[in-house]
């Protein structure tokens, strides 16, 4: 499968995850705290390569892929996802995603997606500003989704993503790990083939 095809199909997952969380947040009225970057700012957060390969694509095709791919190699220890960007140095948990529209999939799931416990009952994997800062909805949320709340599931959203592509989609490595070898991943791909049709060379 090409790269554009696999593109295309983590895509529309992204676009039938976002309806669920669109109506998730409808019901429940959890949402992220505007200018939180708290989550974001940190590099320990893992995710697979298949994720991101939307935004390693479309950074190829504006002509970006190698050198960030350069600045990531020349960088040994990233304090954070490096996508995100703190609006200051001195508050780094407070920011905003660079490329929210490329976003990957735990970055999507997180704070609106739900994983099960060993006795199978759902709990909302949020962060600790919502659940205290927003407590009255998130334990309404909790008894809502218990009582069949339809809200993404962790474990089902990565197994579709895995079946686009087997290999990428099984990788779990650190986020910065994962946006490198996206962008090898497409850098690869495109060594010896053409760009996709109606793009013009960016070389």
């Amino acid at each position: 499968m090409s790269v554009t095809e696999r593109v295309q199909l983590v895509e529309a997952l992204y676009s039938k995850l976002e309806l669920e969380i669109t109506a998730f947040q409808e019901q429940t009225k959890l949402g992220c705290v505007s200018g939180c970057g708290k989550c974001c700012n940190n590099p320990d957060i893992d995710a697979s390569p298949l994720e991101f390969l939307p935004w390693a694509y479309h950074l190829y095709l504006k002509g970006k892929a190698e050198a960030i791919l350069d600045q990531l190699n020349a960088t040994t220890e990233l304090t954070k996802c490096y996508i995100y960007h703190p609006f200051s140095e001195f508050e780094g948990d407070k920011g905003s995603c660079s490329d929210y529209k490329h976003r990957g999939l735990i970055c999507r799931l997180f704070g609106f997606g739900a994983t099960k416990d060993k006795y199978g009952k759902l709990r909302l994997a949020t962060c600790k500003i919502i659940k205290e800062g927003q407590k009255v909805n998130f334990d309404q949320s909790t008894i809502l989704i218990n009582e069949g709340l339809p809200v993404p599931i962790f474990t089902d959203y990565y197994m579709n993503l895995s079946q686009i592509d087997f290999q990428l989609g099984n990788v779990v490595v650190p986020i910065n790990k994962a946006l490198k070898l996206a962008l090898e991943e497409v850098l690869q791909y495109y060594a010896y083939r053409p760009l996709p049709e109606g793009h013009i060379d960016i070389v």
